[in-house]
């Protein structure tokens, strides 16, 4: 069997929805024809064509006037419906990844099977940035009054949500480039000075421009895609091991060369 050979046995079930609903049904039970029909909407000779298409393929078996899925026909349902899901999850996170794929953002694929992902929309367009708001604003103690985050913008309600964690008590590093801290100083000079000024905060300058957002609070990670005129489109927050193990690394990379918020305004004046 070459690989040509599946490629067409593929082309097969996916050409025609019938045939997938059939074997999809056989799956669950095996089934006569005449109860095929009623459960997939279709005449008894497409049933019977399809399941002729199926025998030859050696996914069905008809035995005691029913037909029964063998093992390898199970093995290809199952596979199939897995790429379903795939297919369906990427049409769901195609613009977070290609987003993050356009920056050079390397994230562990397993992070989309398990993450909770909002995206801001023509009807909702400020999703994220609400998303990202409320992560930062949420009350929590322990561990979770520990906030670690990289962003490529400031706007007020980050400015906001962070004033209000500081006020209860939440210790917060955050990484930025040079050129949010040029509007941060002309447009957001109270929240500048907190940031220069509380304890609880402790803001460091990248030398590079940043691309895409990290959040990590607790035994929460979340990535947050950039469009290409710096708005936050998509959020993804897990739990996953492997991404937060993964945001961690990019928090501490973006530390190496980065500079205390003081030493830069300080040269600055």
């Amino acid at each position: 069997m070459t690989a040509d050979d599946g490629h067409d046995g593929a082309q097969y079930l996916a050409g025609s929805p019938v045939r997938v609903a059939i074997l999809r049904a056989l799956r669950e039970e095996p089934r006569r024809p005449a109860a095929l029909t009623a459960v997939v909407d279709a005449t008894r000779t497409t049933v019977q064509r399809i399941l002729g298409g199926f025998r030859e393929r050696d996914w069905v078996v008809k035995r005691d006037a029913a037909y029964h899925v063998t093992p390898t026909g199970e093995r290809v349902h199952d596979a199939y419906e897995r790429l379903l899901t795939e297919v369906e999850r990427a049409e769901r996170y195609g613009q977070f990844a290609a987003e993050l794929g356009r920056v050079g953002a390397d994230l562990p694929a397993s992070a989309i099977a398990s993450g909770d992902l909002t995206v801001a929309a023509e009807r909702t367009p400020l999703a994220a940035v609400d998303r990202i708001t409320e992560l930062i604003d949420s009350n929590c103690t322990g561990d979770d009054a520990e906030i670690r985050a990289v962003s490529p913008v400031v706007v007020q309600q980050f400015n906001e949500a962070a004033a209000d964690a500081l006020d209860a008590g939440v210790e917060i590093e955050l990484v930025v480039d040079r050129e949010v801290v040029d509007v941060s100083i002309a447009e957001f000079g109270p929240a500048t000075e907190r940031a220069l000024e509380d304890d609880g905060a402790t803001v460091y300058v990248s030398p590079e421009p940043i691309e895409y957002g990290l959040f990590r609070r607790g035994d929460v990670a979340c990535v947050t895609a950039y469009d290409r005129r710096n708005n936050p489109r998509c959020v993804l927050e897990s739990t996953d091991p492997a991404l937060v193990e993964w945001v961690d690394e990019q928090f501490e990379s973006f530390l190496e060369d980065a500079e205390r918020l003081s030493a830069v305004v300080e040269n600055a004046r």
